[in-house]
């Protein structure tokens, strides 16, 4: 393993994923930049590079088994191994969703790339993960997923893509599930939520900015050893499952 901590971001040529990448990449991380658009990918890696980050970009589909595969090989080459996986590429799927007119294909696409994607990448970088002496995994999740929440009297989440909502609840599952496997490892993994942050994933609905949304994954990225682990958290602490 490298000297210096090396991360990749998937999703990480625009949005929170960019800035994660920049907050990371300003700790003096070097930063494999995830993303399946070449253009965009070259583009964030110049702009990131610019600023006095070491990124590099890393050819990446989560729906595609020899994309993560090839994604893997390259990190491990490229940098000489892995110690931090931030998994934040995500789709909506489009909208409307409402439960009662949604296409099975659609969640098909949605889960394909925010749970599916997850588990493919996790489990191609896992081999590098496990040699690192403090591995962390971030999976940015949203508080949309959150079967409390959504279960709160009072409380108006609005017109959700039920699609989008349900896979940020699977990959809430899918955390603990992975938390409990890896619990006599030294790997921390947790959700993270951005909050409501103004991206073209909500069509910049939102009311954070990228660089804020991106603060939650920072701080799980750079938890201490000992730190929790199959968690959900926000800026301002735990998240009810």
């Amino acid at each position: 393993m490298s000297e210096r901590t090396i991360a990749l971001v998937t999703g990480a040529n625009k949005g929170i994923g960019y800035e994660i990448a920049a907050g990371l990449g300003a700790l003096g991380w070097r930063i494999g930049v995830g993303a399946r658009d070449r253009q965009r990918r070259d583009t964030a890696v110049e702009k990131l590079r610019a600023a006095g980050i070491d990124a590099f970009g890393v050819p990446l589909d989560v729906t595609d088994d020899a994309s993560a595969a090839a994604a893997a090989e390259l990190i491990a080459d490229h940098a000489g191994g892995l110690d931090v996986l931030v998994n934040n590429a995500a789709i909506v799927g489009g909208m409307p969703q409402t439960p009662t007119t949604l296409e099975p294909t659609i969640v098909r696409t949605v889960v394909e790339t925010n749970v599916i994607g997850v588990i493919r990448v996790t489990n191609a970088m896992l081999p590098m993960l496990r040699a690192s002496a403090s591995p962390r995994i971030v999976n940015m999740s949203s508080s949309v997923g959150s079967l409390a929440v959504q279960t709160t009297p009072g409380i108006d989440m609005g017109p959700l893509p039920a699609a989008y909502l349900a896979s940020k609840t699977f990959l809430n599952a899918l955390t603990i599930q992975y938390a409990k496997e890896l619990s006599d490892t030294n790997i921390l993994i947790n959700s993270g939520c951005p909050g409501f942050t103004a991206t073209d994933l909500n069509g910049f609905q939102g009311v954070r900015t990228p660089e804020q949304g991106a603060a939650i994954a920072i701080h799980l990225a750079t938890l201490p050893d000992g730190g929790p682990t199959g968690g959900f958290f926000d800026d301002e602490g735990t998240v009810q499952w």
